[in-house]
């Protein structure tokens, strides 16, 4: 079973800046809504029908994103994401930008925390959900952002 999760999408001109760059805060955009399709298609639920049925959602409390490739108007992008690491509250997603080629345009981690809508507080993921998080994830190289970005920026050299 495949756990890395990708979409293609185009890049629009309202979301690049005058000199045809995709502006930095589209990235987000992008590969936020891109892994809400994917939760969606492979995890079997929306955020909305989850947190409606729970009262229990995801909140963001860190993100972190590094730009290693311009990302120009009418380009066609692949957007993968995958979870990293899940504990009892907190999980977080890794997400690449890809142009048609394979290079890595943009990584992203996501950081967030399980929080209870009625009493506004983190709190432990059910079992089940947890469950369902673990068995999607996937273990990578490297232990920090940092790392990370290194290891993509060197690979994009040899591409």
């Amino acid at each position: 079973m495949d756990k890395e999760f990708s979409s293609t999408v185009k890049i629009r001109f309202a979301d690049c800046d005058p000199i045809g760059h995709l502006n930095n805060v589209k990235y987000l955009e992008y590969m936020l809504n891109a892994r809400e399709d994917h939760v969606e298609q492979n995890y079997g639920f929306t955020y909305e029908q989850y947190t409606r049925e729970t009262g229990c959602t995801w909140v963001t409390i860190q993100n972190e994103i590094a730009y290693l490739k311009e990302v120009r108007y009418n380009s066609t992008v692949n957007i993968t994401s995958k979870t990293i690491m899940v504990d009892d509250i907190t999980a977080v997603v890794e997400l690449l930008m890809k142009d048609e080629n394979g290079k890595v345009n943009a990584v992203f981690w996501l950081t967030v925390i399980y929080f209870n809508m009625k009493t506004r507080r983190a709190e432990k993921m059910p079992d089940a959900t947890l469950e369902k998080f673990a068995h999607f994830l996937v273990q990578i190289d490297h232990k920090t952002f940092k790392e990370r970005v290194t290891f993509f920026r060197n690979q994009n050299r040899t591409k």
